[in-house]
């Protein structure tokens, strides 16, 4: 059976190469490709795919709320989100809103094929090593954690700072104003009740937030 496969990614050489990759693989089929959440949703008013590999970090809506949105018009679709990051608080959220899996960007096709596969039969996949720590995360007291009051962008722009991102990286990459994240950064700090980066960076280490 062939598995038709929507890409949403706002990278065009992600996009390109996810397609070269999949019209390689037998059982598989790009059936579509789109670069944010609007381009996303007007897609699958026309056509739903058999799966939807999709980005968390997108301009406009993305995220858990994209997520969101598509499992509220399109409850069956099996959603498997390739994300840049590897931090289980952002997996659970994800998961939580209603994908399927969760894999990373930097993982092999050895997993990122059987990914595809597992979520197209219905099953949930998590990245292998991920599951063990998501499990933890997900305890009464980490749940009670600071962080866990933050939005998607907040949590979002939280994880670049403390990776070493600029605001003004951050919002080159998100293709929004650098006010906007100067914003979200002010409200995340007040949030988890922190006054400078170095503050911030220690709080992700203490927590597993980071490798």
């Amino acid at each position: 059976m062939t598995i038709r496969i929507l890409i949403t990614d706002d990278h065009a050489i992600v996009r390109s190469g996810l397609k070269q990759i999949f019209q390689q693989v037998a059982d598989f089929e790009v059936m579509g490709e789109a670069s944010n959440g609007n381009e996303l949703l007007a897609f699958l008013a026309r056509s739903v795919p058999d799966v939807l590999l999709m980005d968390l970090d997108m301009p406009g809506v993305s995220g858990s709320e994209l997520i969101e949105r598509v499992k509220a018009s399109w409850p069956g679709l099996p959603i498997l989100v390739l994300s840049m990051h590897n931090e289980p608080s952002i997996a659970m959220r994800a998961l939580k809103a209603g994908a399927f899996g969760y894999i990373t960007k930097d993982c092999d096709l050895d997993i990122l094929l059987p990914a595809i596969r597992t979520v197209a039969a219905g099953k949930t996949y998590i990245l292998p090593g991920m599951a063990e720590q998501m499990v933890f995360e997900d305890t009464p007291a980490s749940q009670s954690a600071p962080h866990f009051v933050l939005t998607d962008r907040e949590m979002q722009v939280f994880t670049l700072l403390v990776a070493g991102s600029s605001v003004n990286d951050i919002a080159t990459q998100l293709c929004v104003s650098n006010k906007t994240i100067s914003t979200h950064k002010a409200k995340l700090m007040d949030k988890l009740n922190i006054s400078s980066l170095a503050e911030l960076v220690r709080y992700a280490m203490q927590r597993g937030l980071v490798s």
